[in-house]
């Protein structure tokens, strides 16, 4: 019996797990899963419950909203979720027994919960939270007004608007603390400038760390970040000695006497790795980092198309002596240890795939994580840390459509890039395979550029391997997960250099294989990949079509109307365009379009506040003038992300229309 191939509307099949937490004693796991409603494109979550020893699965919530974030209180009697079931637009905190029952809302709060967690005590909720503005919430409750819309925006702040999220409120991410048994929620921070966000509990709960940026105008300097440690018992909060650069994700050591934290030195150094670092909590010492001599990235930037394995904060083992965490490595991202003492690292999930969302039970005899790998969407799995047991996975998602499938076969390759430098791709072969036959292909340039492709489900690739394609996808040098030295490369003006000659040797290698056809090559990808796009057609015509995705075309026009505006400049010799401009326009697409030939579809969002709409605007007039064959396709209402988190019709259409281009062009 045939096996059926990936469709573009198996999208509307997908259920995805978006959060997973075990139980304190190892018991359980309580998990939020998405669905999709096509009838009217709706997502929704519920939260489901796993028994780990019998592998039961039951759903646990039910009806047309969305719950999500669970987090088991830490005697295990307890869940608190956020969910929208009473107002779709407007999430609170739920509580609902682990034994079943009806949830009862703990919060009334008008605002934007970011991230909530659990007292080791058990007596408090902390919550990273933002207020609406006062004319928001006016708005929405006067119909007349709601239905006429917003009359005006006032603009103080550089970063005022985040794609994905739209414009920031004037109210700034604070630490609020939430009583469970009340609701009664306390606002910690306040100040009308600075973010105080990522809070983290002491052991005995007496104390609370955080991150935030006290410069004057922290948009202007916003890898100024800062530690800080309130005592919730005096109110006073003492800052401790890091280094200058962006910090996140910090945890108490289980005696509470260090913090570990992960971290980038330097200003406006992007490419630099991510690294675990230690500080004592008293302030007694400067910050240690534990992780430099690895040369490794401390981060769960692995890509897919259906949701991120997420970066969690760092981990202690009981003991003190160990430091858990994950990286970005070779296409995977694995979890590791290290000692705090000796900084031996060893391995601790080193498998094919990507590891999400790792977290220990109270007694650390049980680890669960999600693990996504390249023929199947990710799933819960539960090692048991005496060894004796293999992984066991513990959902089932997705497995009876997955076993209907044939995907085609999945090859990693090394090759040579453009100073005998050592890369890693992976080649897609359709379903069905004939080694006889000769094939168009299409090459996949992931976005960033500081992040990785790899071992890690995505659904357009074999959505365009069932339709005859062998796709095929590297890691050229800008990206992680290879050493800082491979992602400097291209950093400080050297957009289209070095990637673009390992791409051409990535292309080299593939042309000559038996099976590819050298005639019907297509190359397409989104943001930087969707820029890296544009430059290949204006450097070389040995693609026969091309699908520019999200793009970047301008670096001059891209400075301020970015929603990163003008931090682009640090990526490209850090200057404003007044003082150097010849450097941003050297590095635009648009710069060496004049001898595109390449047929090229122009993919874009109108609501893409990354890469604005202009910046497609001004390719596709380009092209149109250059008499180039091209076509703009514009979605509206969405974002940069829109092939990772749009409406799926929308999605949809987008599948089509990039397989419609190649179709046309290269069969």
């Amino acid at each position: 019996m045939s096996k059926n191939t990936i469709q573009a509307s198996d999208l509307y099949r997908m259920q995805l797990i978006q959060d997973a937490c075990i139980s304190p004693d190892g018991k359980f796991v309580i998990s939020a899963v998405q669905r999709i409603r096509e009838k009217d494109q709706k997502k929704f979550s519920n939260l489901y419950l796993h028994e780990i020893e019998t592998g039961k699965e039951s759903v646990f919530t039910t009806g047309d909203q969305n719950d999500s974030s669970p987090k088991w209180s830490p005697d295990g009697k307890t869940i608190a979720f956020l969910s929208n079931r009473d107002n779709e637009k407007q999430p609170q905190i739920y509580l609902i027994s682990i034994n079943g029952g009806e949830a009862q809302k703990l919060t009334n709060l008008d605002g934007e919960f970011l991230s909530s967690s659990w007292s080791p005590d058990g007596k408090n909720i902390i919550s990273e939270f933002r207020k609406k503005n006062p004319d928001t919430l006016e708005r929405e409750k006067d119909e007349a007004k709601n239905k006429l819309g917003i009359v005006s925006r006032h603009i103080t702040r550089v970063f005022y608007r985040l794609d994905g999220y739209g414009w920031y409120p004037e109210d700034r991410r604070h630490l609020w603390e939430i009583n469970p048994k009340t609701g009664k929620a306390k606002q910690l921070t306040n100040h009308p400038v600075y973010d105080d966000y990522s809070p983290f509990w002491s052991p005995d709960s007496k104390e609370l760390g955080y991150f935030s940026n006290h410069m004057p105008d922290p948009d202007l300097q916003p890898d100024r970040i800062d530690l800080f440690v309130m005592n919730l018992i005096s109110g006073e909060t003492r800052k401790l000695e890091t280094p200058l650069g962006p910090k996140d994700n910090g945890t108490f050591s289980p005696d509470g006497k260090w913090i570990s934290y992960i971290a980038q030195i330097g200003e406006g150094e992007g490419w630099r790795n991510h690294n675990i670092w230690i500080v004592p909590s008293d302030g007694s010492q400067s910050a240690k980092n534990l992780t430099e001599k690895y040369d490794l990235h401390v981060n769960g930037s692995t890509l897919n198309d259906n949701g991120p394995a997420p970066t969690v904060s760092p981990f202690w083992s009981t003991d003190g002596k160990w430091i858990y965490f994950q990286i970005a490595k070779h296409g995977n991202t694995l979890l590791m240890k290290i000692n705090i003492e000796t900084n031996e690292l060893l391995p601790v999930i080193d498998v094919l795939g990507v590891v999400g969302e790792p977290m220990f039970d109270k007694s650390q005899t049980k680890l669960m994580f999600l693990l996504g790998q390249p023929n199947t969407l990710p799933q819960i799995f539960i090692r048991s840390m005496d060894h004796t047991a293999d992984l066991k996975q513990l959902s089932k998602f997705n497995e009876d459509w997955f076993k209907k499938l044939d995907l085609g076969h999945l090859e990693e390759v090394w090759f040579k890039g453009g100073d005998n430098n050592d890369l890693q791709g992976w080649i897609l072969k359709p379903p069905g395979f004939d080694p006889a036959k000769k094939y168009p292909s299409i090459m996949e340039i992931h976005g960033g550029p500081i992040t990785q492709y790899g071992n890690f489900f995505m659904h357009e690739f074999y959505f365009l391997a069932a339709r005859g394609y062998v796709v095929y996808f590297s890691n050229p040098r800008g990206g992680t997960g290879y050493g800082e030295e491979h992602t400097k490369s291209i950093h400080g003006g050297k957009w289209g250099t070095k990637d673009y000659e390992d791409l051409m040797c990535w292309t080299d290698y593939v042309e000559k294989l038996p099976y590819i056809d050298p005639d019907k090559m297509g190359v397409t990808g989104g943001s930087y990949g969707g820029y890296m796009t544009l430059w290949i057609i204006g450097h070389t015509q040995r693609f026969k079509a091309g699908v520019a995705q999200r793009v970047v075309s301008n670096l001059i026009s891209m400075w301020g109307s970015s929603d990163f505006n003008w931090a682009f400049q640090e990526i490209f010799g850090n200057q404003p365009p007044y003082e150097n401009i010849e450097i941003l326009w050297e590095n635009s697409p648009l710069k060496h379009m004049g001898a595109a030939k390449t047929p090229t579809l122009i993919i874009h969002s109108e609501q893409d506040f990354r890469c604005p709409l202009e910046q497609g605007q001004q390719a596709f007039v380009a092209l149109k003038k250059l008499g180039v064959d091209t076509k703009f396709v514009i979605f509206p209402d969405e974002p940069h992300g829109l092939s990772r988190g749009g409406r799926t019709d929308r999605r949809i259409v987008r599948l089509n229309e990039i397989a419609g281009w190649f179709d046309k062009y290269l069969k």
